[in-house]
Parts: C-alpha cells; structure tokens; sequence
C-alpha cells in the first residue's frame, strides 16, 4: 500500500539528497541560533530541514542540508561568523539602499 512511482519516473537513489548536520546546538538558546542559521543559509539559496521541538525550545536543535550543498552552507556559515554583527548591518543597509 505504499506509495509507488510512476512507470516512467526514476528515482533518484544517489546520496546528494542525503540530508547532513550542518549545526547543531544543545545550550539554552539553541532555537534560535538554529534558525539564525536557517535564515542565513535559506537567504543563500539553501534549503534546510531543522530538527528540534518547538513547544521545547530548551531541547537541542540541529539544522541539516542536502549533502551536495554542505561544502556551500559551511562557507556561508564562516563568512557570516567572520564578519560578525557589523557585517550583518552592513548587509543590511546594502539591502536597504537597493530596495
């Protein structure tokens, strides 16, 4: 009874839609660093699944990706950390000043 494709469409059984842990946090405010994160990466054009409880917020978080962008959402993840709050509020006036 389950669901079955259809005749003429493969499945893609490749491993670069494996999803991978590209953060994870167990600390108090790990809701919402995760989605801090989410945020950033969804900006970027990554797709992201987060794994966590929200009625729970004091429970760990994990955000995962597709494994074929893992490489992708890492180097996103790194510039932001190396620009820090001040790159973010530049980011953020250039998106201001286009709009």
């Amino acid at each position: 009874m389950g669901i079955e494709p259809e005749p003429n469409e493969e499945l893609d059984t490749s491993e670069d839609l494996d999803l991978v842990t590209v953060f994870y946090s167990a600390e108090h405010d790990a809701q919402i660093k995760a989605e801090l994160v989410r945020g950033l990466l969804e900006a970027g054009g990554i797709p992201t699944v987060m794994m966590g409880n929200a009625s729970l917020p004091n429970l760990p978080s994990e955000l995962r990706v597709p494994k074929v962008r893992l490489d992708e959402a890492l180097r996103l993840i790194a510039e932001s950390e190396a620009a820090g709050p001040h790159g973010a509020e530049e980011a953020e006036e250039l998106s201001e000043g286009s709009a």
